[in-house]
């Protein structure tokens, strides 16, 4: 079980490198961020944009919305300025999600479908808001390495390293 201090955390963590990985994925034109770099999906841009999509579905499930217009096989955004706004949107809405979270609910048994296995399956919630998180780290680790690949160094990405936390001695 995880807590809603986890949660709160994690919140403040996905929106911090998601700033530094779109604030390095600017520093190149549109033709390098859309480049196949050989990565699952193939881009820096299109890693991005999955990154989007797969947060973007759990709000969604986790607040009972559709996924209509959703498909894991389609990109959301060709404009990466675009995709770059509905980035720090999502990232809010997240973050004012999580300050809304109880104990109860994060215990609770949580049914959904998933548009990749396409299935329905019941799992703990917190598990699946731990999945979450752990969804983002996994693919902005990949961004990461495309990035510095293509000369761009996004600097730290460690959790403990983030602003807001005192440095450590």
């Amino acid at each position: 079980m995880i807590s809603i201090d986890f949660c709160r955390r994690m919140a403040a963590y996905n929106g911090w490198m998601n700033d530094k990985l779109y604030a390095a994925a600017a520093q190149l034109d549109g033709e390098a961020r859309k480049r196949d770099r050989g990565a699952f999906f193939g881009s820096i841009h299109r890693t991005l944009d999955h990154l989007l999509y797969g947060d973007e579905a759990w709000m969604r499930r986790f607040t009972g919305q559709s996924l209509d217009g959703l498909s894991i096989s389609e990109a959301l955004f060709d404009e990466f300025a675009l995709m770059h706004q509905q980035r720090t949107a999502l990232d809010r809405r997240i973050v004012d999600w999580v300050e809304g979270l109880t104990p109860e609910w994060l215990a609770s048994d949580f049914r959904y479908y998933s548009l990749a296995y396409r299935g329905t399956f019941v799992r703990p919630a917190w598990l699946l808001v731990a999945h979450m998180f752990n969804h983002g780290t996994h693919h902005r680790g990949q961004v990461t390495t495309l990035l510095m690949q293509a000369g761009i160094d996004p600097g730290v990405t460690d959790l403990p390293a983030m602003p807001d936390l005192p440095p450590p001695v």
